[in-house]
């Protein structure tokens, strides 16, 4: 069963948008088995320009769903936040259960749908690279990055001796991940 933790910033959240975030993200339920609880971290941000951001966390015990979407439209962004959302799960599910399958396990957690089939083909890799990892700072790591065109970068960070990686924002800006 989710529950539902909403706040805004720089909105009030009201009923109705309450009432309809929990009704649209209620819909994805249905692929979850009925001992699943979970909470739904919503968030609601409008800026000065006038469009309205919506992000939605929902942590479960075997993975994180996560998808954020801005608009100019309320309303419209949740709709396309809990349709990026369904996307993952059937993505997910589908690599679970074919998982499964393979190694003659029941379904995990999820109740299966008609459309599985049509997910697999997502998931399918269709390259595999191998690199060496070179000692650098992340400063550097961002510009070899860019230099080769790339969304991110893995390197070995010279100062933790650990591996790092260094990727582009949806902002602009730049993130790094570090492994432990």
């Amino acid at each position: 069963m989710l529950k539902f933790n909403i706040r805004g910033e720089n909105i009030e959240v009201t009923d109705s948008i309450r009432d309809y975030v929990v009704k649209r993200i209620n819909k994805l339920q249905k692929f979850f088995e009925d001992n699943v609880e979970a909470t739904a971290h919503v968030n609601l941000k409008v800026y000065p320009n006038r469009t309205y951001k919506v992000e939605v966390t929902i942590p479960l015990p075997y993975l994180t769903l996560r998808a954020e979407e801005t608009s100019n439209d309320m309303y419209g962004s949740v709709d396309l936040v809990t349709d990026k959302l369904e996307r993952q799960i059937r993505k997910y599910k589908t690599k679970v259960n074919r998982k499964s399958r393979e190694k003659g396990f029941k379904s995990l957690e999820f109740v299966p749908t008609d459309d599985d089939a049509e997910s697999q083909d997502d998931l399918k890799i269709v390259r595999t690279k191998q690199i060496s990892l070179k000692p650098m700072d992340p400063e550097e790591a961002v510009l070899q990055m860019d230099m080769l065109g790339h969304d991110f970068f893995v390197f070995q960070d010279a100062e933790t001796d650990g591996t790092s990686i260094v990727y582009r924002r949806k902002d602009g800006r730049y993130g790094l991940i570090e492994a432990e």
